[in-house]
């Protein structure tokens, strides 16, 4: 705790997915795959409370069964595929706040991306501790390698063209300003600013690097067989 300060982590849950449906509870390197985010959460030294906001039965049944909270299930307006997960954020919020519950700092940490280090979760609020005078938010990045913006193409009439405008042809990658990709390792954020600028991305938002092999995002099968090897090769690698 931070100057009497409090922190949440909350981990957003659907219970449907058109990439790969029900993700949430499937088994992954031993363990359902929101297991190893709620386990993530609750390793933290600087986290008071880590709740999943959930829209399904089996999945809070297996959130509370890992040690999160589940205080309340969430509306299913909120838990389609167009809803914007800003809108789950503040929802939890104002329902925790109607059971009296309140906190300084919220961190997001997404089940689909479980490749965290033991680390990362304090090493963002430490980042937002230190500057709090000046931050508003953190929010993990990875560099961008062969998807680099000015390499990316569209399709226009059938024919490929730059999708960035500007032209870029005679500079080397390497000499390319870098890019950076948000994963959703971590997004970290003071609860006044979400609630005024109903976003992660405030303009006093500081990024915190991740490794190379942290940045996937299981939307889909495929995503879902590589995190598994990463962990199941991490894991070897503790025990050799």
């Amino acid at each position: 705790m931070y100057q009497g300060r409090r922190t949440l982590v909350l981990i957003p849950a659907r219970g449907g997915s058109k990439g790969l449906p029900r993700k949430n509870v499937l088994d992954l390197a031993g363990k359902p795959l929101i297991a190893w985010t709620i386990q993530q959460g609750l390793a933290s030294a600087h986290v008071d409370d880590v709740v999943v906001s959930t829209d399904d039965r089996e999945t809070a049944e297996i959130a509370v069964a890992w040690g999160a909270e589940v205080p309340f299930m969430r509306p299913q307006e909120l838990a389609v595929d167009t809803s914007p997960s800003i809108d789950a954020v503040l929802h939890a919020l104002d329902t925790l706040a109607a059971q009296g519950r309140s906190w300084d700092y919220l961190v997001l940490l997404e089940p689909t991306s479980p490749l965290r280090t033991s680390g990362d979760v304090d090493r963002a609020i430490e980042l937002l501790w230190a500057n709090e005078a000046t931050a508003d938010a953190v929010v993990s990045v990875g560099e961008v390698h062969l998807e680099h913006p000015s390499i990316v193409k569209r399709i226009v009439d059938g024919r490929l063209e730059p999708y960035v405008r500007e032209d870029t042809r005679a500079i080397r990658r390497q000499d390319l300003d870098t890019a950076y990709f948000p994963f959703g390792v971590v997004y970290l954020s003071k609860v006044s600013s979400l609630r005024q600028t109903k976003s992660f991305y405030p303009k006093r938002t500081v990024p915190i690097m991740i490794e190379r092999w942290q940045d996937y995002e299981i939307d889909d099968i495929y995503d879902f067989v590589c995190v598994g090897a990463i962990l199941d090769y991490r894991q070897k690698e503790k025990t050799t």
